[in-house]
């Protein structure tokens, strides 16, 4: 008996393994209702997620992840009170893509306030999707929820209340904060995020400082507290505190302003980002010396009146002082800083003005206690307004950016990538020919620039940049500023396609099998000019009819892992006249919520709802036919949807993937001979 135990144990625990892998729950969710009082609960949603794994943010990211989205299906029981609260994500900076990930790593709890409409018990349905990915592959999250809510007994009636866009069941939840803050592995990563934001806001106060509406008070300011005596090192430091104090508070009162809910509104609605854009083109404006942005005198002459008061006090307006008066020029740039903190965090704005008055307050305080430093410092002279207009053809750049965002959200199209990278050559190389004298402004004076050898040197600096950029007109992938540029599927005029289309560099040797218009074609495509389709039934019977396997790709927008193996294997010749030649190609994006299935090419799930949008049913299939839930997932089927070779995921080794491709024909072949 012993010697058979060995080996039956051995084959469970490979039956065991196979079927856990097939079919990951990396994320296993618990729903909990709790009640406030009478007329309010709090929904629970909690994700308890596997070590090394972690589940994406409702925090949307220029596509990079998948976010979490909470859809309730509408009912006259209830209303929503805000949107889904969540803790703060961790933060993670991705080089490949440029951008910041957001996502919860061991558990996290959602939560959402609803106000009973109802004196009968109810139940609040819905569905979560998301995205919880590993290093290599990422599984999507389609899940049902339910919760039973006790009705309000001291309504004697349902209170009926109009329905709110809130209450849509397509809407994604906004974003608020919460208390319980997840413990996370990668704490430190936001740290340095923030550390990092709080050297630029310094550098950012330096600026400021440099500006000519304030280095000239320099001097004047270190007299001043020379001529108090004893007591003046203690004014200077007490003057420093208190410009910081200032600008803190402005600090605090943004960061009331730009809370958790104006990240949501940031990266979905386009109000907030046109507003800015213009925001920024006005201090351009401004900063190239065409008008002036100042406060009303009065607030002025009545902080120099408090001046003359005793003791500390004084000193304390004296700063407010200058905090006004060089409104006009740092405004600009303190504003670029607070714009860049609008992220959700409360704690960004107040680092933010913390980094930004210490740039200008520190030297301040140093100078007026070394007085002698002063002699080190250069004169005032046109050189400080060089530099707000140099700053100023940054701005204008900058502008751009929060354009881009609803551009791209809402498919307007306008700023394509190769009208961005246009935007940008011109607006740099005119900063470059303005370093080299050939462009004046209102305020520039007549000065020769040859003895300006900084201002040379910066205008080689700005040309190489241009000239960088300009290859990025025709295709070419611009890596370094890729996170401030359109997605390259925006470009028009790309010339890796055409030599891909039309040399022999490309695929034309071979001929793809299109024998039907591939539904939803004209939203979606493949990349590197491969043809399939995107309809699972549909490509299943253009396989069939063509004699020729079919190649699935489980695939979603969001996927980064999905792009890496697009990138690094199927440009690959090799692989893409494989595809042309032998296979019958389908992506199916498990994450496309915005295409709406044909009546024809709708299904039903397990509970008998119909699933009308094509990521729902392209999850379903991979959940329910292949028992699979992570992307990138690829398998070679027969005529009948049979696998004959898979599943491989994460796979950027171009040899290992042609086997996978010849094993998979080779196994049509002999299965069906043709």
């Amino acid at each position: 008996m012993k010697k058979f135990f060995l080996p039956l144990l051995l084959t469970a625990l490979t039956f065991i393994s196979i079927s856990l892998h097939a079919q990951e729950t990396p994320v296993t969710w618990t729903f909990k209702t709790v009640s406030l009082n009478d007329s309010t609960a709090e929904l629970q949603f909690k994700a308890t997620i596997k070590p090394n794994w972690h589940l994406y943010s409702q925090k949307h990211n220029n596509g990079i992840e998948n976010p979490i989205e909470f859809s309730f299906t509408p009912g006259k029981e209830y209303k929503r009170q805000g949107g889904v609260a969540e803790p703060k994500p961790i933060e993670h900076f991705d080089p490949l893509f440029g951008d910041t990930s957001k996502y919860f790593v061991n558990s996290v709890t959602f939560k959402q306030k609803i106000k009973i409409l109802s004196n009968e018990d109810f139940v609040v349905k819905g569905k979560l999707r998301g995205q919880s990915c590993i290093d290599g592959r990422c599984v999507a999250i389609d899940q049902k929820f339910s919760f039973d809510v006790k009705g309000n007994p001291n309504l004697t009636q349902p209170v009926v209340e109009e329905t709110t866009a809130e209450e849509n069941p397509a809407d994604t939840a906004a974003i608020a904060p919460a208390a319980d803050t997840p413990q996370n592995a990668d704490q430190p990563q936001e740290e340095k995020s923030l550390l990092n934001f709080f050297l630029v806001a310094i550098l950012g106060g330096l600026a400021g400082l440099l500006m000519p509406c304030v280095f000239p008070m320099i001097p004047m300011t270190v007299s001043f507290f020379m001529k108090s005596g004893a007591k003046g090192k203690f004014n200077a430091i007490f003057y420093g505190i208190s410009i910081v104090i200032i600008y803190v508070v402005i600090g605090i009162g943004l960061a009331a302003i730009f809370g958790a809910d104006f990240a949501n509104i940031m990266s979905t609605h386009w109000i907030p980002n046109i507003l800015f854009a213009i925001i920024f083109i006005i201090f351009a404006i401004s900063m190239f010396g065409y008008f002036e942005i100042a406060l009303p005198s009065s607030w002025i002459n009545k902080s120099a009146k408090m001046e003359n008061s005793k003791g500390l006090l004084g000193i304390f307006f004296m700063a407010l002082t200058l905090v006004l008066v060089s409104f006009s020029c740092t405004l600009p740039i303190a504003g670029a800083v607070a714009l860049n903190s609008a992220d959700g965090s409360f704690i960004k704005p107040i680092i933010g003005m913390l980094g930004f008055s210490l740039g200008i307050a520190v030297p301040f305080t140093i100078f007026a206690l070394f007085p002698n430093m002063l002699k080190s410092l250069p004169k005032s002279g046109s050189w400080m307004n060089t530099l707000k207009v140099s700053l100023a053809f940054i701005e204008l750049a900058f502008a751009l950016k929060f354009l881009n965002v609803p551009d791209q959200t809402y498919h307007w199209g306008i700023l394509d990538r190769e009208v961005y990278l246009a935007f940008w050559i011109v607006i740099f190389t005119l900063m470059g020919l303005y370093l080299l004298g050939k462009i004046r402004f209102p305020l520039d004076n007549e000065m020769p620039v040859q003895k300006s050898w900084f201002r040379f040197i910066l205008a080689i600096f700005v040309f190489t940049f241009v000239v960088y950029m300009i290859p990025g007109m025709f295709g070419a992938p611009l890596k370094a500023i890729s996170g401030w540029l359109p997605p390259v599927e925006t470009q028009d005029f790309d010339v890796n396609k055409i030599v891909r289309e039309e040399s022999g560099s490309g695929p034309a040797t071979a001929t793809f099998s299109m024998d039907e218009t591939p539904k939803y074609g004209d939203r979606l495509h493949l990349p590197h000019g491969i043809k399939g389709y995107f309809d699972y039934d549909q490509a299943l019977a253009v396989a069939k009819k063509a004699g020729k396997p079919l190649f699935i790709d489980f695939t979603g927008h969001g996927c980064t892992n999905c792009r890496n193996v697009e990138s690094a294997v199927w440009e690959d010749r090799r692989v893409r006249n494989k595809f042309a030649e032998e296979f019958v190609v389908v992506a199916l994006y498990v994450d496309d919520k915005n295409i709406q299935l044909a009546p024809e090419d709708q299904i039903k799930d397990q509970d008998g709802d119909p699933i009308v949008d094509l990521g729902g049913k392209n999850m379903f299939i991979q959940n329910t036919i292949y028992k699979e839930n992570s992307q990138p997932c690829y398998f070679i089927v027969g005529p009948e949807g049979e696998v004959l070779n898979g599943p491989i995921y994460y796979e950027l080794n171009v040899e290992k993937y042609l086997e996978f491709l010849d094993a998979g024909a080779k196994a049509y072949q002999e299965k069906y001979g043709k």
